[in-house]
């Protein structure tokens, strides 16, 4: 058990580097994983960890020093925790992995999910968790999205991210154009009613950014636009909501 409590130890450093730049994850191959539940998914999925960073107060006592009984840690101060900034409340658990990578490749004939341009690290990850939780195996997304296997990106996936083979910096289009199934995107004009569209077969769902929504490009290269009936007074879902409606919607016709 290794104890740091200073701000210019190496390894904390080198920390605050992955937590902070996508770059430095990209260029080391590493990232963060938060928390207990998002540990146990990862080494249910590729083995055990690198390794383990527990905060001095959680290995006193409590869930995360059961995990950890008996594991090789390293300990820090709480203030180097909180310093990190991964997540607004650190569980006091943090293990440091190799980032996985998609060990299969893109398949144009099964279902997936298409994510343009969100950016908000909690909507991809929810996202990811619904399509995993719906039975899709591929997530794509396009450039200009928040990256996949950030922390906060994990955070919100809870475990998610091991369950699909995912795919950054995607040309959608181009999938799209090949793809051997119904590309199906949300959007009001020409839509057809969610609960009155064809939906058989292998389906591509594409969501888009928070703002703007799916690019006009891919709206037009979509072979079904679907809008989600709200007999509410609100016009639109927030998109990781919007997906779920959509998802689900095929998981109860599959049955």
């Amino acid at each position: 058990m290794k104890l740091i409590q200073s701000r210019d130890n190496p390894f904390f450093k080198s920390l605050k580097r992955l937590a902070e730049s996508g770059r430095e994850r990209r260029k080391t191959g590493q990232t963060l994983l938060d928390g207990v539940h998002l540990v146990e998914s990862y080494e249910a999925a590729f083995g055990p960890v690198e390794t383990l960073i527990v905060t001095e107060s959680a290995v006193a006592g409590g869930e995360v020093a059961r995990f950890v009984e008996g594991r090789d840690v390293v300990v820090l101060a709480d203030a180097l925790m909180r310093d990190l900034g991964l997540v607004d409340t650190p569980s006091g658990l943090l293990a440091l992995v190799k980032t996985p990578r998609a060990n299969v490749a893109v398949n144009r004939k099964k279902d997936a999910i298409l994510i343009d341009g969100v950016q908000d690290p909690g909507n991809v990850g929810t996202l990811l968790r619904t399509a995993a939780a719906a039975g899709i195996g591929q997530a794509l997304l396009a450039p200009g999205c928040a990256a996949a296997w950030s922390p906060k990106v994990l955070r919100a996936g809870q475990g998610a991210h091991f369950a699909l083979a995912i795919h950054e910096d995607v040309d959608l289009a181009v999938f799209m154009a090949d793809y051997e199934g119904t590309t199906a995107v949300t959007c009001l004009d020409g839509a057809t009613s969610l609960y009155a569209a064809r939906l058989d077969g292998p389906v591509a769902w594409v969501f888009g950014a928070e703002g703007q929504g799916v690019r006009k490009e891919l709206i037009e290269a979509a072979s079904l636009r679907i809008r989600i009936p709200m007999p509410g007074a609100v016009e639109s879902l927030n998109v990781a909501a919007a997906a779920a409606v959509c998802l689900f919607e095929v998981v109860r016709r599959r049955g």
